[in-house]
């Protein structure tokens, strides 16, 4: 209640003076006015301190009710914060260091630089095979249906009409599993060709000649081209000089 009181030292009636010592009632109590003004005086001292202190910890600092300033970072030894950001050990061993240096636990790779040595096979495994350390792994290549065909060498052969190079054309059929569809090579090289240009129709001459032998058979050859005049009439649809080519 006293801290309520106006700040000024002094009421309105203490201005006009006198040595008598004046009494205010306060809850039915007669107080000195010279306690009174003591109290004023102790209520803005304590105000002035609280702004300090908000002012100050904005800045790093704040003061403690005894006045001394502190440094924010620097936990009271008595503050339940201090064993909370605690890393150390709890039993009391250790140096609060992480544990192999960060490295270990489930699902991590290891330090960098670690070299991990063959496992060795367990003999007693429930899996274990004697035959499976002779095994030989090759990868399979699946043969091209009639589907994926067209839609994998048409690619390749727009491509050789640009470069011009046949053996890269062949290295690049060689890594393919074409299966019974060899024969299907020179066809789909000439209906392209009957498309295109002279240079290219002239391209795939060269390019059916490179072939034969290496990716493709005569006997390959020869079924193409009986396939293909099977087909002219449909080819004249699209290239009506089909037959004179």
């Amino acid at each position: 209640e006293l801290e309520n009181l106006s700040d000024a030292p002094f009421s309105g009636d203490e201005d006009n003076g006198g040595s008598e010592e004046r009494k205010t009632e306060i809850n039915g109590n007669w107080i000195p006015a010279t306690s009174i003004t003591e109290a004023k005086i102790n209520a803005k001292a304590k105000r002035r301190l609280r702004k300090n202190s908000s002012r100050d910890s904005g800045r790093g600092d704040s003061v403690s009710e005894n006045g001394e300033t502190l440094k924010i970072g620097v936990v009271v030894p008595t503050s339940p914060k201090g064993k909370l950001l605690d890393r150390r050990s709890r039993s009391g061993k250790g140096r609060g260091l992480p544990k192999k240096g960060g490295a270990g636990g489930k699902g991590v790779w290891g330090t960098p630089g670690q070299v991990y040595d063959v496992e060795e096979v367990d003999v007693k495994d429930p899996n274990y095979d004697d035959d499976q350390e002779n095994c030989v792994y090759e990868t399979v290549v699946l043969p091209l249906d009639e589907r994926t065909f067209e839609k994998t060498l048409t690619p390749i052969i727009q491509e050789y009409f640009e470069h011009g190079d046949t053996n890269e054309v062949s290295e690049m059929l060689k890594d393919l599993n074409l299966g019974e569809m060899k024969y299907s090579v020179p066809v789909l090289a000439v209906s392209l060709a009957l498309e295109g240009k002279a240079s290219h129709r002239e391209m795939t001459s060269k390019l059916i000649s490179d072939l034969c032998g290496t990716v493709v058979t005569k006997t390959d050859v020869e079924k193409s081209f009986d396939r293909l005049l099977k087909e002219l009439p449909e080819l004249v649809l699209d290239s009506p000089k089909a037959p004179q080519v």
